[in-house]
């Protein structure tokens, strides 16, 4: 298959502040974010990216397009609604410091495939949404360019790690293991057998290597030699 890199928007107005902007509209990067979304851009011109899919909300957007402004030939990033940030419901806009005193906190941070938002979506149907998401443009990406293609895939840090725990085989109950900053670089690759994952949460660090694609379908017993800039 090919290979999607899984890039968070950079940091917003609303992280900043410790506020939980959910679908909001009008959040946008902050300059912090401005920059981590314009470095992001720069550890992907190397690669040679056939498309680039984003969730529709602002901060997503405008990550995108810093990628896209490094990138030949990709005039824009195609939006995708199940990659959208989740439904928070009756939560969005509150602080964090004060959704954590809320009962249903605990069960975020332990239980999250018991959780639904009141007033919105559960963790559940965000995860299975994203995944078929990510796995439906995998294929197509794949069917256009072929099994070397690299695409981006711009969205939000429980969306990734959700996408994430899946790809590790990890249970949804293990997602909060996951760390997704703004800004990062996680990278995935749906084998026909399995997925591997080759990154998670890097904000730094060369990926000329993936000029090349990734075409090897098994994994390397004893880890291999690893991967080789062009």
């Amino acid at each position: 298959m090919a290979t999607v890199i899984l890039v968070r928007h950079g940091r917003t107005t609303a992280n900043a502040t410790g506020l939980l902007a959910g679908r909001a509209a009008g959040v946008c990067l902050d300059q912090i974010g401005r920059d981590q979304a314009a470095l992001t851009g720069d550890r992907l011109a190397a690669v040679p990216v056939v498309g680039v899919v984003s969730s529709p909300l602002e901060r997503c957007r405008q990550t995108a397009q810093f990628i896209l402004d490094r990138q030949a030939g990709l005039p824009y990033a195609p939006i995708d609604l199940d990659l959208t940030e989740c439904d928070y419901g009756e939560w969005q806009g509150r602080t964090i410091s004060d959704l954590a005193t809320e009962d249903l906190w605990p069960v975020v941070q332990s239980q999250p495939s018991a959780v639904v938002f009141p007033g919105g979506e559960s963790l559940a149907s965000m995860q299975a949404r994203s995944v078929a998401a990510i796995r439906r443009h995998d294929a197509a990406f794949e069917t256009e360019y072929g099994p070397g293609a690299v695409w981006v895939a711009v969205s939000h840090g429980d969306i990734i790690k959700s996408i994430l725990a899946d790809a590790l085989g990890m249970h949804l109950d293990l997602f909060q293991r996951i760390n997704v900053g703004p800004g990062s670089v996680s990278i995935v690759r749906y084998g026909v057998s399995r997925p591997s994952v080759y990154a998670t949460n890097t904000d730094a660090g060369d990926l000329s290597w993936l000029s090349n694609g990734i075409r090897s379908a098994d994994a390397p017993v004893g880890g291999g030699a690893g991967q080789q800039a062009p």
